[in-house]
């Protein structure tokens, strides 16, 4: 095998096991649906997270602080939009959807991202936009209504789904918003002053909650462990390196690997079992998103003709 090929391979695997990661988070989201209200979760992950990079974050933040004291209401926003709505929607959503749903809502991302672009940053939409949106949004019908899209009208969507869909736009909002600032910071650094600024947000939403509600259970905290250390510091380290190697476009491709990971864990720790308007309508959805990354011909319009006249 070339060595390129090897080196490759190599590199693949950072995506990959952020995947995984990932689909591990979203199993834990299931878990916690009915063991620790979404605020406390999201809240105390946040606490944990930033203890931890606190051990190797702060000293090289010092030193960059000219450059990141004119970033810090870019970092608030992009830190309340990725770790506090993303995060506190999402486990609401938990509550009344499947793990493998919420991994294709979560899939869709990067052609949200992608549309988001087209009408925030003004770039030239392309042919796979189209044709992948048309094809998710197709694949993301089915799903949701269990393969019986007349359901539609009659309120038979779940709440979940919804959410998720609304996390997922928050998430590709903050992908956009991020490309258009270029906060020129470290990666680590970037991470942990938005984990802050969303620690410091979540402080309002679990003031409004019973005390009982706030702290967590013997039953919660593996589950706060799992989401505040593998998913908040270790799956950022994975993904970032992944993107550092194999350019942000090709790493994207590999969120197409969450549901599949998903469904999996979900079926052995969860028992949720996947029925056939999964692998149809995921997988119609996900070949949108495919579709979308893929074929980067511009959208061409066509003209209206001209009459001339001699």
């Amino acid at each position: 095998m070339p060595l390129s090929s090897l080196r490759g391979a190599r590199y693949a695997l950072f995506p990959v096991i952020a995947i995984a990661l990932w689909s591990g988070n979203v199993v834990v989201s299931r878990l916690s649906a009915h063991t620790i209200h979404p605020y406390a979760i999201t809240f105390w992950r946040l606490v944990l997270a930033v203890a931890l990079m606190s051990v190797f974050v702060p000293v090289a933040a010092w030193r960059n602080r000219a450059a990141i004291a004119p970033q810090l209401p870019k970092l608030a926003l992009l830190g309340f939009l990725a770790m506090a709505l993303f995060q506190c929607l999402s486990y609401e959503a938990a509550k009344t959807t499947t793990a493998a749903n919420m991994a294709v809502m979560t899939a869709l991302v990067p052609l949200l991202t992608m549309l988001l672009a087209v009408a925030l940053l003004g770039e030239t939409p392309t042919a796979g936009m189209a044709a992948g949106g048309v094809l998710s949004f197709l694949g993301l019908l089915w799903l949701i209504t269990a393969g019986h899209p007349g359901t539609l009208f009659a309120g038979g969507v779940h709440m979940g789904d919804l959410l998720m869909l609304c996390a997922s736009g928050a998430y590709a909002l903050y992908g956009v918003l991020l490309k258009r600032w270029h906060v020129g910071l470290p990666s680590w650094q970037s991470t942990y002053f938005q984990a802050i600024a969303a620690l410091l947000f979540m402080l309002f939403p679990l003031s409004r909650l019973p005390l009982a509600q706030v702290w967590p259970t013997r039953a919660s905290l593996p589950l706060i462990a799992y989401a505040g250390s593998l998913a908040s510091v270790v799956l950022p380290f994975f993904w970032m390196q992944g993107v550092k190697l194999l350019g942000p476009s090709r790493c994207s491709i590999y969120m197409n690997l969450l549901p599949v990971f998903t469904a999996t864990l979900a079926v052995g720790a969860l028992g949720e079992p996947v029925h056939a308007y999964h692998l149809v309508g995921g997988g119609v959805a996900l070949a949108g998103v495919l579709l979308a990354q893929t074929w980067r011909a511009p959208l061409a319009f066509p003209r209206a003709g001209r009459i001339s006249s001699r």
